[in-house]
C-alpha cells in the first residue's frame, strides 16, 4: 500500500486527536497541521513530529487528503478549496452551516471525483456497528443524549452540537424520508438552544423522539429501538446492548416466548476507526460509511428542527 499524505486543519480540542491518530498510522504521512494560532499549531506539530502551518493553502500541493476540524462556519470555505484542488476531505459534523453549502460541496466532489466523509463519530461506535444487521424497519426510536456543560461547541445550538449524532443514526436506521417534525427547545446558558426535543415521523412509519441537552448534571447517551418482534436498548457510553426478541421455540423466562440477550463490547476507539475508514476509502475509492449526502441529510433534519424551535421561542 502506498503512503498517503494527510494534513489536519484545526488543532483545537478534537483536531489534536485527529493529528495523534494519523501520526500513529502505518502507510500514512502526517504532512502537517494547520491553525491560525501558530503557537498551538507548533506545539501539536512538535508533539507528532510534523510541520506547523498557519495557512491551509500551503498544503494544497503537499497532501492527498485532509481532516477539516475548524469551527462550523468555516467548513464550507475550507472544504471547497481543498476539493477544488483535487484533495479528499473528512469534514467534522455538521457538514456545513446551510443545505446550499452542503449541496455545493457534494457537487464539487462529484465533478472532481473526490471523496467527502462527514465526522458522525457514533457510526463507528461498536454498538452501532453491531446493530446494522439486526435493525429492520423500526417503528419507534427514542434517544437521549445529555451532557455536563463543557463550554465548547457552543458556537452552534445543541441540535448541531449533540442531537445531530442521533439524527444521523436514526435516519440511517429508518431508511426513509421525513414526513413531519414537531420540536421545542430553549436557551438556558448560551444565546442558542441548550435543551431540545424533537418528534420526527418518517414516511415509512417510524417515529423518533429525540432529546438533547448540554447543561445536564450527568452524562448519558442512550437509544431505544422498537421493531416487530424485537426491542433494543443501547448505551453508547457503556457499549452495552440489551436485545429482546421473539424465539421460535418459546421460553419460560421473564417474558414468555422472548429471548433476552445482553451484549457488551470492549472499549473501542471510534475516532481511530473513523479515520482508518477514511484512509481506506481514499486508497480504495470506495464510498465512505458517512458520505457527503448522509451529512447533508442529517443537517437538513437538524435545520428543520431548529427552525421550528425558533418559531416557538420568538
Amino acid at each position: 500500500m502506498s503512503i498517503l499524505n494527510i494534513g489536519v486543519i484545526g488543532t483545537g480540542y478534537l483536531g489534536k486527536y485527529h493529528a495523534e491518530k494519523y501520526a500513529r498510522m502505518a502507510h500514512v504521512n502526517l504532512v502537517g497541521v494547520v491553525d491560525v494560532d501558530g503557537e498551538r499549531a507548533g506545539k501539536i506539530a512538535q508533539e507528532y513530529e510534523t510541520q506547523a502551518y498557519t495557512r491551509y493553502q500551503d498544503l494544497f500541493d503537499k497532501v492527498d487528503a485532509v481532516s477539516i476540524v475548524v469551527p462550523t462556519q468555516l467548513h464550507h470555505s475550507v472544504a471547497k478549496d481543498f476539493l477544488l484542488n483535487g484533495i479528499d476531505v473528512l469534514i467534522e459534523k455538521p457538514i456545513t452551516q446551510t443545505i446550499e453549502q452542503a449541496d455545493e460541496l457534494i457537487d464539487i466532489a462529484k465533478e472532481k471525483n473526490r471523496l467527502i466523509q462527514v465526522g458522525h463519530l457514533e457510526r463507528f461506535n461498536p454498538v452501532v456497528e453491531a446493530l446494522r444487521d439486526k435493525i429492520d424497519h423500526p417503528l419507534f426510536i427514542e434517544s437521549h443524549r445529555i451532557a455536563i456543560y463543557k463550554g465548547r461547541g457552543i458556537d452552534v445550538s445543541v441540535v448541531l452540537d449533540l442531537m445531530i449524532h442521533d439524527i444521523d443514526i436514526i435516519k440511517n436506521f429508518a431508511k426513509s424520508e421525513v414526513k413531519s417534525i414537531h420540536a421545542a427547545g430553549v436557551p438556558v446558558i448560551c444565546s442558542d438552544v441548550d435543551i431540545a426535543n424533537a418528534r420526527i415521523e418518517f414516511e415509512k412509519g417510524c417515529i423518533a423522539n429525540v432529546t438533547a441537552s448540554r447543561i445536564s448534571m450527568k452524562e448519558e447517551r442512550k437509544i431505544r429501538i422498537f421493531q416487530k418482534d424485537a426491542y433494543f436498548s443501547v448505551d453508547f457510553a457503556k457499549k452495552d446492548i440489551t436485545y429482546i426478541h421473539r424465539k421460535d421455540n418459546g421460553s419460560d423466562g421473564i417474558i414468555p416466548g422472548m429471548e433476552i440477550q445482553k451484549l457488551h463490547f470492549s472499549a473501542g476507539d471510534a475516532l481511530n476507526s473513523e479515520l482508518h475508514a477514511f484512509v481506506d476509502c481514499v486508497h480504495s475509492r470506495n464510498i465512505p460509511e458517512v458520505p457527503g449526502k448522509a451529512g447533508r441529510d442529517a443537517l437538513k433534519i437538524a435545520l428543520d428542527i431548529m427552525a421550528q424551535m425558533q418559531s416557538r421561542i420568538s
